[in-house]
């Protein structure tokens, strides 16, 4: 409403009572916001550019040997000529665990249980970790697939892995695309875009 500014309680305030220092913040934060969403657009398109001018890349390389290849799964790194820098596309899997991990860790307690008798609870706690749940309810998908390298030949204990992995459940892909620059030592340092770190 003109001659007015919303309050954060969404309030119409006329413009004569809203004081100057209040409307300079305002006015200040508004135009931050908006170059930080454009930039935001920016680096969005920036990306979709980079998958897809990778993909291109990749299927052209591919038909030198007269082979097509299907989907864009797959990591692939990327070197300037003069090794300077590399482009790294990554294609992380969003992983789940269905509800065959309870069998799993049915058959873990009972290994703990036998194992642990007259043992110090600190030792079944470090495996129980692997099972917690963060804030959001979500189990470590790197603790739980932890377990499966560990050299144990119990026969509980390699059901209970293998009920792991019948589990496991990919859920989706998130596509990565990182630029490393060469320093004079020799090793690769990412080129940051977080603009805490700028």
């Amino acid at each position: 409403m003109e001659g007015y500014m919303e309050n954060a309680q969404g309030h119409q305030v006329p413009l004569a009572q809203v004081k100057e220092i209040d409307k300079l913040r305002h006015d200040l934060v508004m135009e931050k916001v908006l170059k930080f969403k454009l930039m935001r657009t920016a680096l969005a398109d920036l990306k979709s550019e980079i998958m897809a001018d990778v993909g291109a890349f990749i299927a052209l390389s591919a038909e030198k040997y007269e082979v097509k290849i299907g989907g864009n799964k797959g990591n692939v790194t990327l070197l300037s000529y003069d090794g300077k820098y590399k482009l790294v596309r990554q294609m992380a899997e969003d992983i789940t665990f269905g509800e065959q991990l309870q069998a799993a860790k049915a058959l873990i307690d009972e290994c703990l249980r036998d194992w642990t008798q007259g043992a110090r609870s600190e030792l079944r706690a470090l495996v129980d970790q692997a099972f917690q749940v963060d804030k959001e309810g979500n189990l470590s998908t790197t603790r739980i697939l932890g377990l499966r390298r560990l050299e144990i030949s119990d026969g509980r204990w390699l059901r209970a892995m293998q009920a792991i992995s019948d589990s496991i459940q990919v859920t989706g892909t998130k596509p990565y695309v990182r630029v490393y620059e060469r320093g004079e030592s020799g090793a690769y340092a990412p080129v940051p875009l977080d603009i805490a770190v700028l």
